[in-house]
């Protein structure tokens, strides 16, 4: 099979992806949602497999999120990114629940304390007593002797990250973007995945955005190209109604004219086309696809001795 060709099936999958996670997300059939997930990844690196080039190699990523290691989030990424052979995953992550802390660190000495741990699901982790900065640093430093990660994927947080002005919202106060922020400030890039509040929240939606996201950079990734000047911020929709109305590249909203709750539901039946920026997308149903700079706030300067 020719590279063009399985590029293609790979979009075709996860567009089939979306489609399958939208119907099943508000159901309470749990075991179907985690075979979706598995059925999902499962093509994607068969496909793989199957093309003419030579493999590029294992990636190694770096899971964390600011939820706390035993959040649903993070379970849910895990499990479906340890599906694929070419994955090779380690988590660190918060020993609680560090929601809202930026891009903190906290002061050293004395050295952080960490313990093993796992997900909900019994994928071996890291808990940090720390910021979700503190875990991306403390595995960096402890957790890869090797050379650090190819990229860090920082959730999938519980509820949207969105916006940015002034006042810091949300994304600039998220630990979940500061915690991707700081990777590519330490020369890794990142992407922070955050869900739309529920209840439920729609994780096997937030899943398939992270999965098609990183097959699509993949190769860049692998070979150093990945952009550390910005990471990724990535708020999908969780629809009490309706389905997700697709992906779209937006840039952060730096005002909110129509004064939309930035903490409120999203309208995946709206019918708003070509939303200007990450709240009138993620808040109209779509996937946001956001760059973030990484500096923001300060937060490589800030790491600086």
């Amino acid at each position: 099979m020719s590279a063009r060709p399985c590029a293609a099936r790979r979009l075709r999958v996860g567009a089939l992806f979306l489609s399958i996670a939208r119907v099943i997300a508000n159901t309470r059939f749990q075991a179907l949602r985690l075979v979706s997930l598995t059925l999902a990844a499962a093509t994607i690196a068969a496909c793989n497999d199957q093309t003419d080039d030579p493999p590029a190699g294992p990636l190694r990523i770096l899971v964390t999120n600011d939820d706390g290691v035993a959040a649903e989030g993070i379970d849910a990424i895990v499990q479906a990114l340890r599906t694929d052979p070419n994955n090779i995953i380690i988590v660190s992550a918060p020993a609680k629940n560090e929601s809202g802390s930026g891009d903190n660190t906290t002061p050293t000495p004395p050295p952080l304390e960490a313990t093993e741990t796992t997900t909900a699901s019994g994928y071996p982790a890291t808990a940090v007593m720390g910021y979700p900065a503190d875990a991306l640093l403390y595995a960096l430093g402890n957790l890869y002797p090797d050379g650090p990660p190819d990229v860090v994927i920082s959730g999938i947080n519980a509820g949207q990250n969105v916006a940015d002005w002034d006042f810091g919202l949300l994304s600039q106060i998220s630990g979940t973007v500061g915690a991707a922020k700081t990777a590519a400030c330490s020369g890794v890039p990142a992407l922070a995945a955050s869900q739309g509040n529920g209840p439920p929240f729609d994780y096997a939606s937030g899943v398939a955005a992270v999965l098609t996201w990183l097959d699509a950079h993949r190769a860049a990734i692998l070979a150093g190209q990945e952009s550390l000047a910005y990471i990724t911020s990535i708020n999908i929709p969780t629809c009490d109604a309706g389905s997700i109305r697709g992906a779209v590249d937006v840039p952060l909203a730096t005002e909110n004219p129509d004064n939309i709750s930035l903490n409120g539901p999203q309208d995946c039946e709206s019918t708003l086309e070509q939303p200007s920026d990450d709240i009138e997308a993620f808040f109209n149903g779509f996937v946001a696809i956001t760059p973030v700079p990484s500096n923001s706030s300060m937060t490589c300067d800030d790491l600086d001795p």
